[in-house]
């Protein structure tokens, strides 16, 4: 069984460090996260036409950087024409970085600081080219590296061709909770008896107790993906399925998985809400402002 940590691993999302520079998914920001030793850097890859991947997170460039088109099929070439845009809009003198280029950059760093790559490839691919690319890209990190993705299919193939790998699944596809506008193109289609968001028919109905609910497809999602070492759960599905007695990182420690909350960020999220999170046995967080969210858990327990 997992144990509770004292301290949570704080995950820097997308390299982010408060106060920084950089933008986002960049290699500078990736390098300044190096310099003072985060304990895990976030970033996200999608597949090129070949040879590499590149840091971003939608498959067009035109959501991220100055180019357009899919990225799958654009050449490693073709990217050194690209600078990454802000989220405001604004293009900015930074190169979105290759995969190969963070591996590379990683090497200079032999510290313990690890890499998660949350992999957007999230539909089936015409062969498995582009997964064995990506393996072979990654494989030089070894215990430092952890993929991360909603698509259950892509990490059982991972877990079978590469069983070395650390790997963790965001159950965003199959459960979650929101009480704003969710984007509709993105399963879980439909507001479930539970007030969850959730297709499966045991939504339709409220049958069982809420957290025998939750509890039950817990249970399914874990074991569509074996081999998980950890989740990753939208925190506010996290706060409100404590309100309604289930614990998620309770439940998942009994089957030896970790916890992972995304994305709270110390001036978004109350500081009361940040530490009943902590409180609740989260293993980590991830966050845009590291620093912040390291002294605001660093002062509670003082």
């Amino acid at each position: 069984m997992v144990n509770r940590m004292t301290d949570p691993l704080i995950v820097h999302h997308m390299a982010a460090l408060d106060g920084s520079p950089y933008p986002q998914n960049s290699l500078e920001g990736i390098r300044a996260c190096l310099e003072v030793e985060a304990a895990f850097i976030e970033i996200d890859v999608t597949a090129l036409a070949s040879d590499d991947y590149l840091l971003v997170h939608d498959d067009v460039l035109e959501h991220e950087t100055n180019g357009v088109g899919e990225v799958g099929v654009t050449s490693p070439e073709a990217t050194r024409n690209l600078f990454i845009k802000t989220r405001s809009g604004m293009v900015t003198s930074y190169p979105p970085p290759l995969l190969s280029e963070v591996v590379a950059l990683f090497g200079v760093y032999p510290g313990k600081t690890r890499l998660q790559i949350d992999f957007k490839n999230v539909f089936p691919m015409a062969d498995d080219e582009p997964l064995r690319r990506f393996i072979r890209l990654i494989e030089p990190l070894g215990s430092r590296v952890l993929v991360s993705t909603g698509a259950d299919w892509q990490l059982r193939w991972m877990h079978q061709h590469a069983p070395w790998l650390d790997l963790g699944f965001d159950i965003g596809f199959y459960l979650d909770y929101s009480t704003g506008t969710r984007d509709p193109r993105q399963p879980p289609y439909f507001l479930g008896a539970y007030s969850y968001y959730d297709d499966h028919i045991l939504a339709k109905q409220k049958l069982l107790p809420t957290a025998q609910y939750l509890a039950e497809r817990c249970e399914i999602m874990r074991l569509t993906t074996p081999g998980m070492s950890i989740w990753y759960v939208d925190h506010h599905l996290i706060t409100h399925a404590l309100e309604e007695g289930f614990n998620i990182a309770d439940w998942l420690h009994q089957h030896n998985i970790r916890l992972d909350a995304w994305t709270l960020d110390v001036g978004k999220v109350s500081d009361a809400n940040l530490l009943s999170l902590r409180a609740a046995g989260i293993d980590q967080f991830t966050t845009n402002t590291p620093t912040a969210l390291a002294k605001l858990f660093g002062e509670a327990v003082e």
